[in-house]
């Protein structure tokens, strides 16, 4: 489902911010992908979704080089991807119900069952009676809880997560990963970008783990 081949990532200024690496990921995997701070992590989860391109090697993501998409196509491959980021980008001129309503909305989903959906992923994530309020006003685990329903309301095939419980306490980051393994059991591949190595440790998944931009074995 995913692989990446040989991928190096240069920025300007020539900072590789991943060298050589090498890896599949497949369907209905959950792998958790670790290392320090500037480890690379979060590049290479922006590879995945075509958010950045490789400067050489292949990111391949269910059959497509993602490297060599077309901008125009690059919103049809993140349709099939659920995004969750270190920064929520949630919108805040809008209620919890329209942020999760708003992938659906562009995919041109008929508003009824847009609205039907974007409800069941609430529920799902426990944020149900909170459809109305102003993502502001909400703590850290909940705007956390609503950012994993936006993410899933597609019913993506592949959940890419950077720090997910990088900004919450024990009990939230239970929940999170409580939710993450639920959506696994039902054939969702993961891919989670973390530092909390106690964490991995608690909920088992295979790892890989990155230095410096580099594979360890």
């Amino acid at each position: 489902m995913i692989a990446f081949s040989q991928v190096y990532k240069r920025y300007p200024g020539g900072h590789e911010a991943l060298k050589n690496l090498s890896f599949s990921v497949e369907p209905g995997e959950m792998v958790f992908i670790t290392g320090p701070t500037g480890a690379g992590k979060s590049t290479l989860l922006k590879l995945v979704a075509a958010i950045e391109k490789p400067s050489s090697g292949s990111v391949v993501v269910s059959g497509q080089n993602v490297g060599q998409l077309r901008g125009s196509a690059v919103p049809f491959l993140r349709r099939k991807l659920g995004l969750i980021f270190q920064d929520h980008k949630l919108l805040y001129d809008r209620n919890v119900l329209e942020n999760v309503v708003l992938p659906l909305d562009i995919a041109g989903l008929p508003r009824p069952d847009s609205l039907k959906r974007a409800r069941a992923a609430l529920d799902k994530v426990k944020l149900l009676g909170l459809e109305k309020a102003n993502p502001i006003s909400l703590s850290g685990g909940e705007q956390q809880r609503l950012c994993v329903a936006r993410a899933i309301v597609n019913r993506p095939a592949i959940v890419l997560a950077d720090e997910p419980t990088g900004n919450l306490d024990a009990e939230y980051a239970g929940e999170i990963m409580d939710m993450f393994k639920s959506f696994n059991q039902v054939g969702v591949t993961l891919l989670i970008a973390t530092h909390d190595e106690q964490l991995v440790a608690r909920h088992g998944g295979r790892t890989l783990h990155l230095k410096q931009g580099e594979l360890q074995a």
